[in-house]
């Protein structure tokens, strides 16, 4: 058996020992719970949940520090805690079995399963008492308990239906190579999904959905499509004005819980902001806006400031202080005007302060008016200055300082574009910075990384979007720096993939040598839709994309075509996959910069600056600082030494262009559509 007790307090995930004092027996996942499972036969209550999630909150308060429900859960359940941020390929297979029963997901996630793991019923949240036509959580335990032990007919083929949908969930669908038609055909459903009035997507919650955007992005530059492109710029500003964006501290909110952006869940969480930093690099390199540079460096210094954690940065920040949500972030009128004087008019007509308050009888600031002049920002500058300070003095909410590999390859590679974008070279040494400490707490010495590190020690072994977010991330190192060890690095971590993820032509999130997957290896979970974070597959095939754009080497564009074709066969289903359909087109129609030259030269320096400033995702930075430095296979190798001095040479589908010395006629080919 595992021992008695609450065991949680032996974890280092900050959300496993938010429930180290409960009197429940938690454990956490493994095989010494498993096995008191199967010794005991009782069936295994598995909870589900992440630190900055509210309604996990509300249930462990209502239900798991209850003596009298934790009494129930003890005596007919084996009762497993997982942190969902540290082990998400756990999380992907019992949500997924929970989609299956046709339920709505979401966190808590709360499924009960059978010694041997295998999920017969579930849901979320449940009430102490019956509620919104829901039964209690007692009601539930007394009911899925006696259900289990008299052999019901209904759990035991909601077992075997299950086991046949998740192993269907993680096979491939090949198919020919997704083409300009499906690329089209993708972007236009997801255009027509968009909300024209409010940005993002239509109705609520609103989500940021930021993979979504970046490839409707990437497809108007491709064709000039300017509503795609639109459909962007209009999700930026609706956010960067909304009360989903802390305006006083920097940072996006997960989500809004109506279409206007107004209500967040407050909880902010690195993966977002990573994504969304990538995004206003996106759209002011193509349309300068000063409200994209603002956010951009408000949320950057809310990472450097509020975030750092180790060697990189923490994984968020919660919604809740004091025990209520959104309390840090809130204000009423009696504070703003006791704080600001007589600033305080002007500050609430700017950010919709209002005595009744815009929520709950308190005010989530918003920005409601548009630019003023100078004089009229530098004192709402102030303002929130003056707000800042204040609010610093509330009790924060708690921040969740583990670190993790993906999320962090999301951000170094957002920091490198954003570093170009906005002149922060400073930016550019803080992402290599965390790249490398991450390394050196987390490489493993088989070239992998693993996934979850905190207090120095490593938590939970890498997955495959680890290896690729940090590929990904070197491969922005390489293209931003030109040092030749950062596309090194990006080639072990691609290996590291093929040697412990990949199975026919793509790639499991587990790795083979996982030891604690319920359901056998032959449940490891192989995931294509992107959801609030890009896929690993997605991810890895264009970390390969752009390996081949990089080196020339056919092996890569083999892997490549690969990964997309095995799952080309679901045809129109793909638009819930736009990271591998960007990757598609980035093999196919990507565009290669060569940038020959002196480094030194300020020529070069110019040419790589419009280089690295080009607004289309799909365009990939080689520097040529000598002829040797061009790979002997790469389409451009030998044409850089032809003696034109500091010049450009675009290269598509494996032709190169002739030189561009000028940095201007560089910039108008890179931005006019392939």
């Amino acid at each position: 058996m595992s021992g008695s007790g609450n065991l949680l307090r032996h974890a280092s995930s900050p959300y496993l020992l938010q429930h180290a004092d409960n009197p429940v027996h938690w454990r956490v996942w493994g095989a010494a719970a498993l096995t008191e499972a199967r010794e005991t036969n009782r069936p295994i209550l598995l909870s589900i949940g992440y630190a900055a999630c509210h309604w996990c909150h509300v249930m462990a308060h209502e239900s798991f520090e209850d003596a009298e429900v934790a009494a129930e859960m003890n005596a007919l359940f084996v009762n497993i805690k997982v942190d969902r941020e540290e082990r998400p390929d756990i999380d992907h297979i019992y949500m997924a079995a929970l989609h299956a029963m046709g339920e709505q997901g979401g966190w808590p996630l709360t499924m009960f399963l059978t010694p041997a793991g295998e999920p017969f019923w579930g849901g979320t949240y449940f009430p102490p008492e019956p509620r919104w036509g829901r039964p209690s959580f007692r009601q539930v335990l007394c009911a899925v308990a006696e259900a289990f032990h008299a052999g019901n007919d209904a759990i035991r083929n909601n077992v075997a239906q299950l086991r046949r949908t998740l192993h269907a969930a993680a096979a491939e669908h090949p198919g020919v190579m997704v083409g300009p038609d499906l690329l089209a055909a993708a972007a236009r459903t997801l255009l027509a999904a968009t909300d024209p009035v409010l940005g993002g997507m239509r109705g609520a919650p609103k989500f940021p959905n930021p993979a979504i955007f970046r490839f409707l992005w990437q497809h108007a530059c491709r064709t000039g499509d300017a509503a795609m492109a639109d459909a962007m710029h209009l999700l930026l500003e609706r956010m960067s004005q909304g009360g989903i964006y802390d305006h006083l501290g920097g940072g996006y909110a997960r989500y809004s819980t109506d279409a206007e952006w107004l209500v967040p869940h407050f909880e902010k969480m690195l993966y977002d902001n990573a994504q969304i930093l990538d995004l206003l690099s996106l759209a002011h390199a193509a349309r300068p806006n000063q409200l994209y540079a603002q956010r951009a460096a408000e949320t950057v210094g809310w990472m450097f400031g509020d975030m750092t954690a180790g060697p990189a940065f923490a994984a968020s920040e919660d919604a809740d202080s004091e025990g209520e949500e959104g309390r840090f972030y809130v204000w009423t009128q009696a504070e703003i005007d006791t704080l600001l004087g007589p600033a305080a008019p002007a500050f609430r007509a700017a950010y919709d302060v209002t005595p009744a308050g815009n929520w709950e009888s308190h005010t989530i600031l918003r920005r409601v008016t548009p630019a003023g002049d100078a004089a009229a920002e530098a004192g709402l500058a102030a303002s929130r200055a003056i707000l800042r300070e204040a609010r610093a003095r509330r009790v924060r909410p708690g921040r969740d300082d583990k670190v993790l590999a993906d999320w962090n390859g999301l951000a170094i590679a957002a920091l490198c574009r954003a570093a170009a974008v906005f002149a922060q070279p400073a930016w550019l040494d803080r992402a290599g910075a965390a790249f490398d400490g991450l390394l050196a707490a987390m490489a493993r010495p088989d070239g992998r990384v693993d996934h979850a590190w905190r207090l120095g020690r490593v938590s939970a072994a890498g997955l495959l979007d680890d290896q690729a977010a940090m590929a990904r991330a070197a491969l922005a190192l390489f293209e931003a720096t030109g040092d030749p060890a950062r596309l090194a690095q990006a080639r072990h971590l691609a290996e590291a993939a093929d040697a412990w993820f990949a199975g026919g032509g793509s790639y499991f999130t587990s790795a083979s040598d996982a030891a604690d997957l319920p359901l056998g290896a032959e449940s490891r979970p192989r995931t294509i839709a992107d959801s609030a974070t890009p896929s690993g597959n997605g991810m890895m095939a264009e970390v390969l994309a752009r390996l081949y754009h990089l080196t020339g080497e056919e092996a890569f564009r083999t892997r490549a075509r690969a990964v997309i074709t095995a799952f080309a066969g679901l045809g129109a289903r793909l638009s819930a996959a736009p990271t591998l359909l960007a990757a598609a087109d980035l093999l196919e129609a990507g565009t290669v910069a060569v940038v020959a030259g002196d480094p030194a030269d300020s020529r070069t320096r110019a040419l790589l600056r419009v280089a690295l400033l080009a607004p289309d995702p799909a365009v990939v930075v080689l520097r040529a600082p000598d002829p040797e430095a061009v790979p002997p296979l790469h389409p451009a190798h030998g044409k850089t030494a032809a003696g034109h001095g500091a010049a450009a040479y675009l290269c598509r589908a494996g032709v190169c262009g002739l030189p561009l010395a000028d940095p201007a006629a560089l910039g108008a080919a890179l931005r006019s559509p392939a």
